[in-house]
């Protein structure tokens, strides 16, 4: 009877000190108990999972716009989303209720962009919408040689005073843009989004503005008048 007491107890501790996964409740990570711990392993190897990394910089603006982003995700595309304090990824996965395995790609997406640096508004519309795209690109894909004043120089042009220039060409070529150092990130349909490319192309390439606009308006109207 002595023998066998001290091997009860230790199977005990072993068992109690099994470490407890994580629950999240709006996107805010907390413990759980054993039981639903594991009966949460099992429903996520079952479901379909999404990551998407967050650079420091956005985190802030993450922490601010949490509430934007986690309500369509869930009540709109039927999924389960938190922010992983441990990784710095936002981790987006299928649920019970999700209806369409595509909107977990749409949800990655969506998220994305607003990392990309796109504001909420405009990443919503990759959720409304089925045809519209992001394309990323660098300054030096388009002119290796680049450095210095010249790339601020080639940025300068980009954005224009006060954001003019850049803020024209979202307007006439219908899409959104996000200069970030030296990357640049475009939103908007497949056409729209080479129109807009185009243009930056060239004021990289140290085409005046002006002539980049009048081009860009040439070829806007053509397209409105073929619909």
């Amino acid at each position: 009877m002595a023998s066998t007491k001290p091997t009860n107890m230790t199977t005990k501790r072993q068992a109690n000190d099994i470490p407890m996964e994580i629950e999240v409740v709006n996107g805010i990570e907390g413990k759980t108990t054993q039981h639903s711990a594991k009966k949460k392993a099992k429903n996520v190897q079952g479901g379909e999972f999404r990551k998407v990394p967050v650079p420091a910089h956005r985190y802030s603006p993450l922490k601010e716009n949490w509430m934007k982003i986690f309500t369509p995700i869930v009540e709109y595309l039927k999924l389960q989303v938190r922010f992983n304090l441990k990784s710095r990824n936002v981790e987006i996965r299928t649920s019970p209720e999700t209806t369409d395995i595509a909107n977990l790609q749409k949800a990655a997406d969506f998220v994305k962009a607003f990392v990309c640096g796109f504001e909420v508004e405009d990443a919503l519309a990759l959720l409304r919408l089925d045809d519209l795209f992001i394309e990323t690109f660098d300054i030096h894909d388009v002119r290796q040689q680049l450095k210095g004043d010249h790339q601020s120089r080639a940025i300068g042009r980009l954005a224009g005073k006060g954001g003019r220039t850049k803020f024209t060409i979202e307007n006439v070529t219908k899409t959104r843009i996000v200069i970030a150092d030296t990357r640049i990130h475009i939103l908007g349909s497949h056409q729209n989004i080479q129109l807009a490319r185009r243009a930056i192309c060239n004021l990289i390439l140290g085409s005046p503005p002006s002539k980049v606009y009048g081009h860009l308006r040439s070829i806007a109207s053509k397209i409105s008048q073929q619909f």
